[in-house]
């Protein structure tokens, strides 16, 4: 807003050239290339989304059309309502003559820098208390940008700038600089029924915990055939539909309440496991839970069922990172291609999604070499699990994870490998190669012997 009661805080980021101005420990800063790299998501901590404001774009041409549309696809401005207008500061005055001003006026103008101050003083004649506005211009001018701030104009951005640049800008007014980190968040999703992806996801969550001594959340999103409870030997009486369900009475003291405690640094909000209803969710319907959790955990894994449906749509787009788990066969092939363009589209700008071939190795099946795979669907391959019923089944049976019955195992050690790409952390040596056992003391001494 540019009044004297507006906001005066700034924040400048990357535009073209290379030129960097500082003025009383803010800067203005022009980059080469593309404009500004795209968003790196923290390895321990999750994006915090933009909270729920409105925002009304004021274009005067097609490119930046387009790069509000852009920007609008970003994860981080999903609960941004968004107007976008044909127009100028003029048009942007004439807008808010009779109508109330957004929490958000971005406006493009190509005025001469001499003039856009006057412009925009009499646009904060029509603003609200409370509005914030960035100035999309064509002219770099340190002068225009002092005075600029000092009338309180929220943000300067010189275009051309991509659609990361606008976005980060925006999460820079409307997300304190002190907010606590919140949680990161995993989706394991499989390219085909019976790929194993909850297994994986159940065994990963217990090596982070257990091992990278990381506190572990467990989402089992299946509402009819979860098998959380299961892998971890619990029958809670509450778990994740509850959450669900409770909608706006949800609460962190209720959310604290359905969790159950698995294992050391291991908690689970179970599904149902049940099919004496139907569980027909919204869109949205999860994402208050999920934003609940991610104030109080700091890993939050969501074991996705194999289903494509709006609510499936919608948290996979939300998420910091997602995994894939396939195995290497044609039909896995095809579902895991389909699945990573899909998640592509979904999150521009955000990083890829991840490959893990599991069941690797079935006697006599003809198998996809692992480097083939991972090339048709364009995924990073982070992990291949190889095929051993004895052990995958005794672990079932007996409601554990691998490292609780084969600490020692080549298939733990893949769990571990895992852990540490979703977690950031490197193991320990001696935890990785004994499953967190120190026994460096009994080697020496058996050399010593």
């Amino acid at each position: 807003m540019v009044s004297s009661t507006a906001p005066s805080g700034l924040f400048w980021i990357k535009s073209k050239d290379n030129d960097v101005y500082e003025e009383q420990g803010m800067s203005f800063l022009n980059s080469g290339g593309n404009g500004t790299e795209s968003i790196s998501v923290g390895s321990s901590e999750g994006l915090r989304l933009i909270p729920h404001i409105t925002m009304q774009a004021f274009c005067e041409n097609s490119q930046t059309a387009q790069l509000i549309e852009s920007a609008s696809s970003d994860r981080r401005m999903a609960k941004v309502a968004l107007t976008t207008h044909n127009g100028s500061i003029q048009g942007a005055i004439e807008t808010y003559r009779a109508n109330p001003t957004p929490n958000l006026i971005v406006v493009e103008t190509s005025l001469s820098p001499e003039k856009i101050p006057q412009a925009l003083e009499e646009l904060a004649e029509f603003c609200d208390a409370g509005t914030n506005v960035i100035v999309l211009g064509h002219v770099h001018d340190v002068l225009l940008y002092r005075q600029l701030i000092r009338s309180g104009v929220a943000e300067y951005l010189v275009l051309p700038i991509d659609a990361n640049a606008l976005v980060s800008a925006i999460s820079e007014i409307f997300v304190a600089d002190d907010a606590p980190p919140i949680g990161r968040t995993i989706g394991f999703v499989a390219a085909k029924g019976g790929a194993g992806s909850s297994t994986i996801a159940h065994n990963a969550a217990w090596v982070s915990a257990q091992v990278a001594r990381k506190e572990v959340l467990i989402v089992d999103m299946d509402m009819a055939f979860g098998t959380a409870g299961l892998n971890f030997n619990q029958d809670p009486p509450n778990g994740v539909a509850d959450a669900v369900y409770a909608k706006e009475n949800l609460d962190a003291t209720m959310l604290e309440r359905l969790i159950s405690k698995a294992a050391n640094n291991v908690n689970l909000l179970t599904a149902p496991g049940t099919m004496d209803k139907t569980y027909d969710f919204g869109p949205t319907d999860f994402e208050q839970v999920i934003e609940l959790v991610q104030n109080t955990i700091p890993l939050v894994i969501l074991d996705i069922p194999h289903l494509w449906s709006g609510w499936v749509r919608n948290t996979v787009a939300r998420l910091d990172e997602i995994i894939i788990i396939a195995e290497p066969d044609l039909a896995n092939l095809r579902n895991a291609k389909g699945l990573a363009d899909t998640i592509r589209a979904l999150r521009p700008g955000e990083s890829e999604p991840l490959l893990v071939l599991n069941k690797v190795g079935v006697p006599k099946r003809p198998e996809i070499a692992s480097a083939e795979f991972a090339s048709a669907i364009g995924c990073e391959l982070i992990e291949q699990i190889a095929f051993d019923a004895a052990m995958f089944g005794t672990a079932a049976n007996n409601g554990q994870m691998i490292a609780e019955i084969s600490s020692g195992s080549k298939i733990n050690e893949s769990f571990q490998k895992l852990s540490t790409k979703i977690t950031g952390r490197e193991l320990p040596e001696q935890a990785a190669k004994f499953g967190g056992l120190d026994i460096s003391g009994l080697l020496k001494k058996l050399k010593r012997a």
